[in-house]
């Protein structure tokens, strides 16, 4: 795939008035100024690599996909593209909302290229990996906007793509089937097949990208591998945000003044997938500060309290509470439990309810979405078995860090400076003679 010089502008109008006077005159009157969505915008990708496109929002982003896709054609400049392209862009594109779940699936992948059997061998798939369940029979308008990117990316993936656009489509799903579309992503740039992901998740560009490209008004800034691209990204975006953030936590602040959460926790934001014996169950999970305020945004290099309750519902004689912290890919980044702390629980009888609190201080790490799993089990670190296990029951925005993380975290370190000298008396400059 190759962009050459590519330029795409629009025609901006200050009233319908102009944009009639136009067209009346057979463009021979200019009543618009140019709006250039992009300028002159050069890049090559190979096959199989996976390149990722970042910038703020109006960047010109969504407007090269779509160059690629073919649904816009450049102002000025050539695009090649060879093989077939599959597009997650704007949510629900190219589905019929009067339509079923199932009849779109066989529209959108005709209009791919696939055949009445070739739709008919993979429609199995498509529906299993959508999980929508009834609702594939029913019509689209009928669906949220995380079934419509379920039934879309599940389309997109399973017709064989040579060249894979992603949008930030995946952003609207819930963090169970983010994980999933991300593994498949993996597994897509394992087969060979080229990738262009716009994204402003920076953890999803870390993770998957080759080479990532920076937008910033429609020109290119930077171009080349991602941590290069990457770092100067966030190093521009926290200097321009500096004043913001500091804003908008005195906001926070004064908003959680008089809602310190109770001892004990009786609610679960969310609930990706749950299990366990039954024999206990976590009631609830609180993310707070040192003072008990219910947080909003985990502040890098600071100290959290992560909150848990629990109930028994039989006798448990070894509990043992923890939780497990997680990033938005699914990568389990560090977890703790009472038993790995030192911190005996005394057993529980039925109807007894606990509530542990977890003090620790964060690492600097990449501003990214991170979850915590609570559970409760019975045994000891060897021998256990859970009770009650809920998959990211609340997820946090990690907040920008005052310099550029570079990987996954910045660890606290100490420089100094081990200067050596030169061994020997130093030369005397010669006094000049005249």
């Amino acid at each position: 795939m190759e962009f050459l010089e590519v330029s795409k502008s629009y025609p901006i109008y200050d009233s319908p008035g102009d944009r009639l006077k136009e067209l009346a005159s057979f463009s021979r009157l200019h009543c618009h100024r140019d709006f250039w969505a992009l300028r002159d915008v050069s890049f090559q990708i190979q096959r199989g690599e996976t390149f990722c496109i970042i910038g703020e929002n109006g960047s010109g982003k969504s407007t090269l996909l779509q160059i690629v896709a073919g649904i816009l054609h450049p102002t000025a400049g050539t695009v090649k593209v060879g093989g077939r392209v599959a597009a997650l862009l704007e949510l629900g594109s190219g589905f019929n909302p009067e339509f079923t779940g199932r009849d779109n699936v066989y529209l959108n992948a005709a209009i791919l290229g696939l055949s009445s059997g070739e739709i008919d061998r993979r429609y199995k798939d498509i529906e299993s990996f959508a999980e929508i369940g009834d609702f594939i029979h029913q019509p689209v308008k009928t669906y949220s906007s995380g079934m419509v990117v379920r039934l879309a990316f599940s389309v997109a993936i399973h017709v064989d793509p040579q060249i894979l656009l992603v949008d930030e489509a995946l952003a609207v799903g819930d963090m169970y089937f983010r994980q999933r579309c991300m593994r498949k992503v993996h597994d897509l740039r394992s087969n060979g097949v080229t990738i262009l992901f716009v994204s402003h998740a920076i953890g999803d560009v870390k993770a998957i990208g080759d080479r990532t490209l920076w937008l910033d008004s429609g020109r290119v800034r930077e171009l080349g591998p991602n941590d290069n691209v990457v770092g100067k990204y966030l190093a521009a975006m926290v200097q321009k945000d500096s004043a913001y953030l500091e804003l908008k936590k005195g906001t926070f602040r004064e908003q959680t003044a008089t809602t310190k959460a109770p001892e004990i926790v009786d609610t679960i934001p969310n609930i990706d997938h749950r299990y366990g014996d039954g024999r206990a169950e976590v009631l609830g999970i609180a993310i707070l500060d040192p003072f008990g305020m219910p947080l909003h945004l985990l502040e890098p290099c600071s100290e959290i309290v992560v909150r848990i309750s629990v109930r028994a519902k039989d006798y448990l004689a070894l509990p043992i509470v923890g939780f497990m912290f997680r990033n938005h890919l699914g990568i389990d980044f560090s977890g703790t439990n009472t038993s790995r702390e030192g911190f005996r629980l005394p057993p529980m009888a039925p109807g007894d309810v606990y509530t542990v609190d977890f003090h620790f201080p964060l690492p600097a790490l990449y501003a990214g979405f991170f979850s915590f799993s609570p559970a409760i089990a019975d045994g000891t670190l060897i021998h256990y078995k859970h009770c009650d296990w809920i998959d990211n029951a609340i997820t946090l925005q990690m907040g920008h860090t005052e310099g550029p993380v570079y990987g996954y975290m910045h660890l606290p370190c100490r420089v100094e400076l081990n200067k050596t000298l030169a061994r020997g008396p130093r030369p005397v400059p010669e006094t000049p003679v005249g």
